[in-house]
């Protein structure tokens, strides 16, 4: 996946990096379903395959979204966490997730989830916020 930028408009350039459908799924997947091992992501009900998914990550990594780790309780795995750039990225997911919820045949109960984060508005994502920093960078600074 090419982050090759082509123009400064920042709309741009984040899609250059987040417009396709699998990057923005696995950063779901890491901020909402808690998933952090590759293994995990492979299992996701949309079905990507292991070499989209390797190319995703390391593209995610290169440009500061997540970071890579080894897994202190298995010396094969390795460990993805979000950076505070990725965290940043929650009102565009709950942004997406409400819109989707309106207007998409979604699944009710993950609507359920949508719906009750953009209700709470600023301060519920505020506090997610805190408690993805807290799990992914293991501090609640804010």
């Amino acid at each position: 996946m090419s982050t090759r930028e082509r123009s400064g408009c920042p709309i741009n350039l984040s899609l250059e990096l987040l417009g396709d459908r699998w990057t923005l799924l696995i950063i779901r997947d890491l901020v909402f379903a808690g998933k952090k091992h590759f293994r995990e992501f492979l299992q996701s009900d949309e079905g990507i395959s292991s070499r989209t998914l390797a190319e995703r990550l390391q593209t995610l990594q290169d440009e500061g979204i997540l970071t890579r780790s080894d897994d202190p309780t298995h010396g094969l795995k390795t460990v993805y966490r979000l950076t505070e750039a990725g965290i940043d990225l929650l009102p565009v997911l709950a942004t997406l997730g409400a819109w989707g919820s309106k207007h998409r045949k979604a699944d009710d109960k993950l609507s359920r989830i949508a719906d009750d984060l953009a209700a709470g508005g600023e301060a519920a994502l505020d506090r997610m916020k805190m408690a993805l920093r807290t799990e992914h960078i293991g501090q609640a600074t804010g």
